[in-house]
């Protein structure tokens, strides 16, 4: 029995565009930041407000804590990106991915009460595309579609197809 729920047909395409489509979204966030010679995520850590903003804020006040957060923030979008739309690793790749976009929303999440200085896009309360992008990737993680719709498969069974 396996331990993997399978899809077929339109679910199995459905779900796999989907995985292609976050991916393309954080590869181009971490090929953004890192041809950017100005990015920094000092400015979102800084202005934290959500229950980690502490942490953030601890993080910001490090030049070497600071520089080793934009490196994995950088590496981190563009490797998972790119896995993404592979299908490399794809239960790890949508994990870490979660995981990521969670971090981001725990910094800045839409509450009652909590004052965010970032522009926005338009009104949120509690949920913000954020959310639903971590919620999407959490999906993912629990119907991975990488050995059907990606190079997991064919890495798994050696290269023969």
């Amino acid at each position: 029995m396996s331990t993997t729920p399978t899809l077929t047909g339109a679910r199995l395409w459905a779900m796999a565009a989907l995985r292609m489509l976050i991916g393309w979204h954080l590869l181009y966030e971490g090929l953004a930041k890192l041809t950017n010679p100005y990015w920094t995520s000092a400015g979102f850590l800084a202005d934290s407000r959500g229950p980690v903003s502490g942490l953030y804020i601890w993080l910001a006040s490090s030049p070497g804590r600071l520089t080793a957060v934009d490196w994995l923030n950088q590496w981190g979008l563009t490797l998972i990106g790119a896995a993404m739309i592979l299908g490399i690793g794809s239960r790890y790749a949508t994990f870490l991915g979660a995981v990521l976009v969670g971090l981001y929303y725990v910094g800045s999440p839409p509450l009652p009460g909590i004052e965010i200085n970032a522009p926005t896009e338009g009104s949120y309360l509690i949920v913000n595309k954020t959310l639903i992008e971590f919620a999407a990737l959490i999906v993912l993680w629990l119907f991975p579609t990488g050995r059907q719709v990606g190079f997991d498969g064919y890495l798994s069974r050696g290269g023969d197809r």
